[in-house]
């Protein structure tokens, strides 16, 4: 894999190449992985023998002191976090936030987006996510500054480490480029949100944003203030970072698609026509569902998946020890030739309702699997739609790009840095 050290994700790629669904190890120096491909053996360690499969080392430890001890750990600490958070994240819940998160991004469009000249694709999705899951989740007493100092320090909690996700034998105390960033980062997350803990419990019972629920449902804890902090750290940068890092994606697949492109805007057009999108749009946009369901095949967010085993298994027909690290990727597996018929083409139409009885359970786990998959993919689904609808249904994307846009390195599966567009009005102002 040293031949791919400016482009690892090649070198994923090629090893998937080779093994075609078998395990393999990885040669990454003194570090050697298991990489898991086959839907079969996803199963098994996401769902059979879940237990024996920890998120710990590779991945896991240099995130550690931002996602903390919650929602994201493993153990007792992912338990109770897991039984507080579940019912603000059913089906119903979430339905009830969709017209509130229909008008927000209707703002946040019009207050925004700059038509007419280049704008920095991350930036500008980083701006309508980040205020748009702020407003929902913590209410609507934290300041615009506070806003926006959450957005790019959550960005380089993410990503400043990301040479430590491929050298995990490197000692947490060895300083690396990017750790002092990584330090900032936290520090002002944390000055962020300590004192909307402080503030939700000051307010006392009765409101039902993220940060009063997780208050009244940790009270009388030891610790508890780190632990409501984890969690909404946790909530917050994976609702926004998913999302974000998925629909920056977006602009270069429409702009490479011009045939599916043209699907996308007939539907808004007969759907939505000069907006807004309202909540009563959403079930008839099948062929927007079906376009963002392709998009996270191709590019999901969570590339990597990485675990610790605890004790030996077999995997297939390979013997594991206790202490290895087996590497799980949606990326690899979601475009494995055997489970997926053209695997590298975008096309939606393998998502249309018939099509999905004959796909494996664990060919497609863009928000993992089993019991640690993730609370919020329908809270994704229902953002994404909505914000793709709200652009299309009154701009045209031009995508300024010389060639393919292939990902970056980064905890998530990112585009290139600066990637721009010009949004064209559709109809004249």
């Amino acid at each position: 894999m040293t031949r791919h050290v400016r482009v690892p994700l090649r070198a994923f790629e090629e090893a998937s190449d080779r093994a075609n669904g078998e395990l393999v190890r990885l040669n990454m120096g003194p570090f050697r992985p298991y990489l898991v491909t086959h839907p079969d053996h996803v199963q098994h360690i996401l769902k059979t023998n879940q237990p024996n499969y920890i998120r710990a080392g590779m991945f896991w430890d240099p995130l550690g002191p931002l996602l903390g001890q919650g929602i994201l750990s493993d153990g007792a600490g992912w338990t109770a976090s897991r039984s507080i958070l579940q019912p603000m994240f059913t089906a119903r819940y979430v339905d009830s936030l969709t017209q509130r998160m229909a008008q927000i991004v209707t703002e946040l469009i019009d207050t925004t987006v700059a038509p007419g000249r280049p704008i920095d694709i991350a930036e500008t999705i980083s701006a309508l996510v980040h205020p748009t899951i702020v407003r929902l989740f913590l209410g609507a007493t934290i300041s615009d500054s506070d806003i926006e100092r959450l957005a790019p320090a959550y960005d380089t909690g993410v990503t400043s480490r990301s040479i430590r996700l491929l050298l995990p034998f490197v000692p947490q105390g060895f300083p690396m480029p990017g750790d002092s960033a990584f330090r900032q980062a936290i520090k002002t997350i944390d000055e962020v949100v300590y004192p909307r803990i402080r503030y939700a419990k000051a307010r006392g019972a009765g409101a039902n944003d993220l940060v009063s629920l997780l208050c009244q449902a940790r009270s009388g804890e030891p610790d508890a203030d780190r632990l409501i902090r984890d969690d909404m750290v946790a909530i917050h940068g994976a609702a926004t970072e998913t999302s974000v890092t998925a629909l920056t994606w977006v602009w270069p697949v429409l702009a490479e698609r011009p045939e599916i492109a043209a699907k996308v805007y007939e539907e808004l057009e007969r759907v939505v026509g000069p907006g807004p999108v309202t909540m009563a749009h959403l079930p008839e946009l099948t062929y927007l569902r079906m376009f963002v369901d392709e998009l996270i095949r191709l590019y999901p967010p969570g590339w990597i998946l990485p675990r610790t085993v605890v004790q030996s298994d077999t995997v297939g027909d390979v013997r594991i020890p206790a202490g290895a690290t087996v590497v799980l990727s949606p990326f690899l597996t979601q475009r494995l030739p055997a489970f997926w018929e053209r695997p590298l083409e975008f096309d939606p139409e393998r998502f249309a309702p018939e099509n999905g009885r004959r796909r494996h359970r664990y060919a497609y786990f863009p928000f993992a699997a089993g019991p640690h998959s993730c609370l919020g993919p329908r809270l994704f689904l229902m953002e994404a739609l909505l914000l793709i609808a709200g652009i299309l249904c009154r701009y045209r994307p031009v995508l300024h790009a010389d060639g393919p846009v292939v990902p970056r390195l980064a905890s998530t599966l990112r585009p290139p840095a600066g990637l721009s567009m010009t949004l064209v009005p559709v109809r004249p102002t």
